[in-house]
Order: structure tokens, then C-alpha cells, then sequence
């Protein structure tokens, strides 16, 4: 039963509730000043890190341990507090909220175009590299809006579709499941020496949880250009998305990148050395503040529509199984 999944009481609908999360998040973000269930997943991650290196088995079998600790924690945790008499809606409603981050993403990338706009460039750099992992402190003008562009349309997905998708499916616990992994690629995901076999369950979980949201994050995008007068062709989209070596961020990337006529890909620093990724969108196009304006529209509107849909799905599903 997807009430016992949600652990809701039936007297907060569900239809609500899913909106009352987007709303919250579009409207506030994630204050600074306040706690969040990321930073903690965070700093037990630190903690389990010695343990799993030294798990007597190796550090791949620590790591997908860790992984599997830490999204079974998490789920029974939000559920527990979702449960909680009187004050359980409350909490879930906040668990739904704090686990998107479309609000988030639009303001960071404000502030990054509004530095920018102003004409200070290093100071955009510095902002971008809080947003990034690639090396930002030699880019210019172009290479810190293709780098913007880029990470607002990949986090399209990790932010805000993978999570509302789990959130309309499986409530708060589902949610803060795939948060926790999604944690974990974030942070132990990188083909370095130092992560390769730690994250490697960690990077794998993560595709599996968001490879429907992401095709779900490029289908939005690709139906908001076509509503916002900007045809792509979904068979290029698709074509372009196979080229990475992920499974899922080529998806919402080529969508975006088709969809607002910009070049993504290409040669990237990241860790102090270089890798070409493969070229997604039309080649050879400039990038600029208006372009990147013109993305943040656009995934708005997605967005907007993908929520609708998906909270309608959401009800329907809880309402059918009753």
C-alpha cells in the first residue's frame, strides 16, 4: 500500500502535499542558515569512510555496504519522523521540501550571470567553482557560461526531477533513499585512485535510481521547447546523450543544449587535467548571459509540467492501490 510507503496521515492529500514540496523549494531554496539532511548524510559519509577503506573484504565491498547503511538509514528515518503523531505531517512536508533543489540551482546560477553582468569576472569564477567540480580559477567569459549551462541542465535531473520522482512514488522515505545515494556518487563517485573502488556501488546505484528521471528531465525539456517556440529533434537529443560515458546526465544535457542552440562537451579541466567529453547540441555556437537565460526559462517551464504530471501519476497510484 503506497499510504504505508508514505506513512502520510489520509487526511493530508497527497496531491497537495507533492505541490506543497515544489512550491516550498521554487520559494526558499535551501536557507543557508538552516540544518540540512544533506549536510548530515555528508558527515556521516566522512565518518564511514575509514571503515569502509579498511573493510576487511576491500573498499568496494565497504563502500556498497556503506551505501546500503546509509539509504536503508535514511529511509527508515524519514519515515519514522513522517510518522510522528501531530507533528508528522509537518516534518514530512519538510523531508519532501529539503530534498529538492530546483530553488537552489536557479538562485546560485543568478548570482553566478549577475557577477558576470556586472563584469566581474573572477568573482563568477570563484562562485562557479562552489557549483562545480572541474578547475575554474583559468576560464574566461565563455567557459564560465558553457560550465554554468552545463551544470544547471545536468542538476535539472540530480536536483530536482530523480528526487520528486521518488518523492511522488515512494513519499519522504523513498526520497531521502536516493538522496543518500545520490550523496554518495557526489562525494565518493570520481574515477580517482582515491574513490575508484570506494564509490564504485555508489556511482552504479545512482544511475540505476535516476535512469527513468533522466529521460523523464529530457522529455520535459524537449516538450518546453516545443511550447516556448524552440524545436529540437528528439532524435538528435537521444543520439548525442549515448555519446557520454554516463548513463544518465547526457540526457537532460543534450536536451538542454538542442533545445537553446548551445555547444556543451568538449575539452574540460577537472582535477588538473584535461578530458575532452563528447560534443552535445549544435557545434560551434557561441555561449553568452542571454543563452543561459534563456535555459533557466525554459526548465522552468519543464519543470512546471513535469511536476504537474507527475504529481497527478503520484495521486493516481496512492488512490488506485487503496
Amino acid at each position: 500500500m503506497l499510504d504505508m510507503l508514505y506513512n502520510l496521515p489520509l487526511n493530508l492529500s497527497l496531491l497537495v502535499f507533492l505541490l506543497g514540496c515544489a512550491a516550498l523549494d521554487l520559494l526558499f531554496g535551501d536557507p543557508r542558515e538552516w540544518p540540512h539532511p544533506v549536510r548530515l548524510i555528508g558527515a556521516a559519509l566522512d565518518r564511514l569512510e575509514g571503515w569502509a577503506r579498511g573493510f576487511w573484504l576491500g573498499p568496494r565491498v565497504g563502500g556498497a555496504l556503506s551505501v546500503l547503511a546509509l539509504a536503508v538509514g535514511c529511509a527508515g528515518i524519514a519515515a519514522l519522523l513522517s510518522g510522528l503523531p501531530l507533528v508528522g505531517e509537518l516534518l514530512a512536508l519538510y523531508l519532501g521540501y529539503a530534498g529538492l533543489a530546483l530553488g537552489c540551482l536557479l538562485r546560485e546560477t543568478q548570482a553566478v550571470l549577475d557577477l558576470l553582468e556586472n563584469g566581474r569576472l573572477a568573482a563568477a569564477r570563484a562562485h562557479l567553482a562552489g557549483l562545480v567540480s572541474r578547475d575554474t580559477a583559468d576560464m574566461d567569459q565563455d567557459e564560465v557560461c558553457r560550465a554554468l549551462g552545463e551544470t544547471l541542465a545536468e542538476n535539472f535531473n540530480d536536483g530536482y526531477v530523480a528526487p520528486f520522482f521518488w518523492l511522488a512514488l515512494l513519499g519522504p522515505a523513498g526520497l531521502w533513499a536516493y538522496k543518500a545515494v545520490s550523496t554518495v556518487d557526489s562525494m565518493w563517485g570520481y574515477r580517482t585512485e582515491r574513490f575508484e573502488e570506494l564509490g564504485k556501488a555508489g556511482a552504479r546505484a545512482d544511475d540505476a535510481l535516476a535512469w527513468i528521471p533522466a529521460r523523464l528531465a529530457a522529455f520535459y525539456i524537449w516538450i518546453a521547447g516545443w511550447l516556448m517556440l524552440r524545436p529540437a529533434s528528439w532524435s538528435h537529443i537521444a543520439r548525442d546523450a549515448r555519446t557520454m560515458d554516463s548513463p544518465n546526465a547526457g540526457w537532460p544535457m543534450s536536451a538542454a543544449a538542442h533545445v537553446c542552440g548551445v555547444s556543451m562537451g568538449g575539452p574540460t579541466r577537472y582535477f588538473g587535467e584535461i578530458k575532452d567529453k563528447p560534443p552535445l547540441g549544435p557545434q560551434g555556437l557561441p555561449w553568452s548571459t542571454g543563452k543561459i537565460r534563456a535555459m533557466r526559462r525554459v526548465l522552468l517551464l519543464a519543470a512546471l509540467l513535469y511536476t504537474l504530471c507527475a504529481t497527478a501519476a503520484g495521486s493516481f497510484l496512492a488512490w488506485w492501490s487503496l
